[in-house]
């Protein structure tokens, strides 16, 4: 066995040796189309049959072209050739994802293949490049995904409808900036044009070719002129394989966020930031990215949809019960559902006959996100208390709402609630109202209560005294009534006095008033070292809405941005004090979600930009 196993090798490196010797060198460079879009990718593929040991492959390096990607691999075929002797023949394939930088007819230089001999030249290629984009970019030829799923279909596949995130579609192939090809940043949006108050997901991801250790910080654009809803933050990096241009990526989704627009016309969206590191270990580099800006065209809402909802929206009603006794309260639930901005919708009031006393409701919000649509449910809860026997209807509730959809008005209506009172227990009753009647209360009759045994007499005791002096005719009467008001010209002059006397230093009242905005972030001071980050921005936002509230002597957490602006404007704040105000709010929304904003340095800006938009409205 021995024998034959080293006779089998020796026989087999010798035809290997034979037919290497008697082999032909091949050389030779194609594409696969010869007609390309600025904004194409096109393969170049050389060919290297039979090299000899030792030789090296030039590739072409042109200056009119950028390589996006090069790719290897090697073929080994046997036949048999004349007199049945074995030919083994080896064959390698460069691949070369190439993208053209100009227009016009373009040459593709030769490649080179360097033997100990001499030096071999493939033919050049010509291309005719024009502008834009002529056909779908096409996989590497004999390449596969480089990105496998490892789990295959594990989890069953498909979109599972109990998974609110499982709708969200996959964001449009971005463009491929040149010269930062291998990482880069891109925004994107899933509708071009929207109504004002039609949801739109923004959307950002990092593309990259190479692995990524770490997302540093995460700076947002502003996103002035909306409403925003954060929709998925992800607290841990998880790539995708995205290929584009014929190139494999790894996509990372960094933020997605449910906006929603104020008002009509191209609103801008300024590029998002980030700070990545990228490779493992000590072997990483730090790199700084920027985005692209996204423009979104609102579309003004008909006239005749002003101040409704916007999204699909339907509303019904039900009582507790629908007989009761007089004095006996009940509840009444109206219950708004559907597809929109929850947060920022109006339900109709419950009404009914003046019978009935209907009280102020308590409301109860659930926010639902579902396939990447943001939506849920609000419930009003009214204690109604019948105040008089007989039959009564609560009207139905209308809701009138656009559906961006449809692009039209649409209603939705409750069923009226009919309710039957009795008297109450005991014999208590009021006025019985009229058989039939619409449930208002009879004003011309009785409104005497009734008890068991029949009416009370009325008791009366009277004394009589003799009448006593007026007040004014007694001679206390001048001096006392004249004191409050000679005590408060002299708290005047006494105020006026002390004004005149004593000097105000401007720069001692500044000192006084910065103290007094530091006292008012004192909470957040105190969380600053705690590592509570969520709670830290938080107490930073209270001291904020605080300092606003009594500004606007109104309650300005329930304000929009833009409401909160106009409110400002009218309480004579200036534009330079309203823009600090809002930065001020931005930087807490976005300090509790952002990964960058938890370290001692961003608390202390944080801190200080809150202190000085206070200051700054102090002073103005």
């Amino acid at each position: 066995m021995r024998r034959t196993g080293s006779h089998s090798a020796l026989l087999l490196l010798g035809l290997l040796t034979a037919a290497t010797a008697r082999a032909e060198v091949e050389f030779y460079q194609t594409v696969d189309r010869t007609k390309i879009g600025t904004e194409d990718t096109f393969h170049l593929t050389i060919v290297v049959g039979d090299a000899p040991e030792g030789a090296t492959v030039q590739f072409p390096a042109p200056n009119d072209f950028e390589v996006l990607q090069r790719s290897q691999s090697t073929q080994m075929s046997y036949s048999l050739g004349a007199g049945n002797s074995g030919v083994i023949k080896r064959v390698q394939k460069y691949t070369l994802t190439m993208r053209a930088n100009r227009t016009g007819k373009l040459t593709i230089p030769p490649a080179a293949l360097a033997t100990a001999q001499k030096t071999l030249k493939t033919e050049p290629i010509q291309v005719e490049v024009v502008k834009g984009r002529l056909a779908p970019d096409a996989p590497p030829p004999g390449r596969r995904s480089p990105f496998p799923d490892p789990f295959g279909n594990f989890f069953g596949g498909g979109n599972d409808d109990s998974d609110p995130f499982s709708g969200f579609p996959q964001p449009p192939e971005p463009d491929v900036p040149r010269g930062s090809s291998d990482t880069f940043l891109k925004a994107s949006l899933d509708k071009e044009t929207a109504w004002v108050g039609e949801q739109v997901n923004f959307s950002l991801y990092i593309y990259s070719r190479a692995d990524l250790a770490a997302v540093d910080a995460v700076t947002m654009p502003k996103l002035e002129g909306f409403l925003s809803e954060d929709l998925d933050s992800p607290t841990q990096l998880a790539p995708e394989s995205r290929t584009i241009g014929g190139v494999p990526y790894r996509a990372y989704l960094l933020r997605r966020r449910a906006i929603f627009p104020l008002k009509a016309g191209d609103i801008s969206i300024g590029p998002a930031e980030v700070d990545i590191t990228t490779g493992w270990l000590y072997q990483g580099s730090r790199q700084h990215r920027k985005g692209n800006p996204l423009t979104l065209k609102v579309k003004p809402l008909p006239r005749e949809a002003q101040g409704l909802n916007v999204g699909r929206w339907r509303i019904n009603a039900e009582a507790s019960q629908t007989s009761t006794q007089v004095g006996a309260p009940l509840q009444v639930r109206v219950v708004l559902d559907g597809v929109g901005n929850l947060k920022s919708a109006v339900m109709p009031k419950l009404s009914g006959p003046t019978a009935l006393k209907i009280y102020e409701p308590t409301t109860t919000d659930k926010v639902q996100i579902r396939r990447g649509t943001f939506g849920g449910t609000r419930v009003q809860e009214y204690v109604v208390l019948p105040q008089q026997t007989g039959t009564f209807t609560l009207p139905a509730v209308k809701l009138r709402y656009f559906n961006p959809e449809s692009g039209q008005v649409e209603e939705s209506t409750t069923d009226p609630l009919t309710l039957t009172v009795a008297a109450g227990a005991g014999g208590q009753n009021y006025a019985q109202a009229p058989a039939g009647g619409s449930g208002g209360t009879d004003a011309a009759g009785p409104k005497n209560r009734l008890e068991a045994g029949g009416l009370k007499q009325l008791r009366h005791t009277a004394q009589f005294t003799s009448a006593r002096k007026p007040l004014w005719s007694r001679p206390w009467f001048v001096p006392f009534a004249a004191g409050p008001l000679a005590l408060t010209l002299g708290f005047a002059a006494f105020g006026l006095m002390r004004r005149a006397t004593s000097g105000s230093d401007p720069a001692s009242e500044k000192k006084k008033k910065a103290r007094a905005a530091r006292a008012r972030l004192a909470a957040a001071e105190k969380l600053r070292a705690s590592g509570k980050t969520a709670d830290f921005y938080s107490e930073v936002e209270k001291a904020l809405l605080s300092f606003l509230d009594t500004r606007l002597s109104q309650a300005a957490s329930g304000l929009t941005r833009e409401q909160l602006d106009l409110k400002m404007a009218a309480a004579g704040a200036s534009e330079d004090v309203r823009a600090r105000v809002k930065s001020a709010l931005e930087t807490c929304d976005v300090g509790r979600y952002a990964p960058g904003m938890g370290d001692d340095a961003a608390r202390g800006r944080a801190l200080d930009e809150a202190a000085r938009a206070i200051e700054a409205w102090d002073d103005k």
